[in-house]
């Protein structure tokens, strides 16, 4: 592996850690693949807080719409069979649709330009008021006209999702569940990925987690409902581990993948950008797409009962990370969007020279963290409670093994003072100082904090 993503990786680790403390999040499992093999797996925090379950990278977790990558996969494996084509009307396999819904073709339905609903007249499957339909229901849903006319701007369907499922399913003459499994679950190597409930017996699973608003406290949420019909949109069960290896093998420079090349480079070209946002983001083929600092990324993220999910390819790197939430609030995809950024930052910098192996480390001042990073003969200021922890971050240039120049910090900083490590008898560094203030490691800084603000008050001066 890439030196460079080594660093990168170990210090994603760190900062997610970190991540994990502020926001008092209940679990996540983070995974990277590089050039389709399993680099990094490491879970945090508890699968069920109610029974302290730790969690484990071997947990399940509902991974929602990542299904919809999954089920683009099988339409496109099928047209590579010759068993269909992109351009086909959805009625041509399905009977019993609106007219303008059976003209829709496959290519608007993958692409979420096919005007279906979302998610039907009663969308409370999501907050577990009702059952996921079945599909009787599904197909009672589809057999009202479309809410917008096709190809006229994205509109994000699940009931879409599921009618490719029964396209699927009238093509292959099995259920959708029985095909996926074999012809793209299995073949692509995956052992702990399944479309719908149950999971394999005796494999953990995450729970999900409300928000600790309103109530004050998070509940429990099951998160093992069958989703029926809709398996193809929301379905799928998988762990970081198992997604991250199959969405390497949709980059079109894999060397493996149930896949053609030109298949995989159609599922992420851009069908659709997402009108009413101020992100640059779309959509291909059951795959989102976006730029995040200049970089694209494709991939798809997922939001079941009480857990949210995010998957990143940055194609023709041969990088693919996975980041899975147990909590209503879980915030996997922001923590995608700065893991990106910090790759950014690791593969636009040097190395770090010689002279600055002894600046590293977590350090803290008055209950704020700051992280050391080098690069070269810089070392940059890190600020772990960001979600872009090397934005406008101060800058060190290191003129000796413990000394060195604040040469770059905002007019409100430090800019122009020097810098320093100061070590104790065992000869590690146990202090950092930036001009006049300085910063410890936290165990220290929980001792001190303990004594200056816990113990006995201390008696105030009388006022003059």
């Amino acid at each position: 592996m890439r030196k460079w993503l080594n660093n990168a990786i170990r210090y994603v680790d760190e900062w997610l850690d970190f991540q994990m403390r502020l926001t008092r999040q209940p679990g996540c499992v983070l995974a990277f693949a590089n050039r389709g093999r399993l680099v990094f797996e490491r879970a945090y925090g508890h699968a069920d807080i109610s029974r302290r379950d730790r969690m484990t990278a071997r947990h399940r977790f509902r991974v929602a719409s990542h299904s919809k990558s999954f089920t683009a996969t099988a339409i496109l494996r099928l047209k590579e069979e010759g068993k269909l084509r992109l351009d086909d009307p959805a009625g041509a396999y399905v009977e019993g649709l609106h007219p303008c819904v059976a003209r829709t073709t496959l290519s608007q339905l993958l692409s979420h330009g096919a005007g279906v609903v979302r998610d039907g007249r009663d969308a409370g499957q999501w907050s577990d008021e009702r059952a996921f339909a079945d599909e009787a229901e599904l197909r009672a849903a589809l057999a009202e006209p479309l809410v917008i006319p096709p190809d006229s701007r994205m509109k994000y369907s699940n009931h879409g999702f599921g009618l490719l499922g029964l396209v699927i399913e009238s093509v292959t003459g099995e259920t959708y569940g029985s095909w996926i499994t074999r012809n793209i679950v299995r073949a692509s190597g995956l052992r702990e990925t399944t479309p719908d409930m149950p999971i394999v017996q005796g494999a953990p699973l995450a729970r999900g987690h409300g928000s600790e608003l309103p109530l004050g406290s998070r509940v429990v949420i099951p998160a093992d409902n069958l989703t029926h019909a809709l398996a193809p949109a929301t379905g799928f069960a998988s762990t970081a581990g198992d997604l991250v290896r199959f969405f390497s093998r949709l980059d079109p420079d894999a060397p493996r993948s149930v896949l053609s090349p030109d298949s995989r480079r159609a599922m992420i070209r851009w069908q659709w950008r997402d009108p009413h946002t101020s992100e640059d983001g779309g959509y291909g083929l059951g795959m989102c797409l976006g730029f995040i600092g200049g970089l694209e990324w494709a991939g798809h993220g997922g939001a079941f009962q009480g857990v949210r999910s995010s998957t990143m390819l940055l194609p023709g790197s041969g990088i693919c990370f996975s980041v899975l939430t147990n909590a209503s609030d879980g915030p996997a995809e922001t923590w995608a969007e700065g893991i990106v950024r910090i790759l950014k930052t690791f593969r636009d910098n040097p190395l770090p020279g010689p002279s600055t192996h002894s600046w590293t480390g977590r350090w803290w001042n008055s209950g704020e963290a700051v992280d050391l990073v080098a690069f070269g003969n810089r070392v940059l200021v890190a600020q772990p409670d960001r979600l872009d922890p090397f934005n406008a971050a101060d800058e060190i240039t290191v003129a000796g093994e413990r000394q060195g120049t604040i040469s770059l910090s905002g007019g409100y900083g430090i800019h122009g003072e020097p810098a320093r490590l100061e070590c104790g008898r065992d000869g590690k560094v146990n202090e950092v100082w930036f001009g006049g203030f300085r910063w410890v490691g936290e165990r220290r800084h929980r001792a001190e904090l303990r004594r200056k603000y816990t113990g006995r008050q201390r008696r105030q001066r009388p006022s003059s």
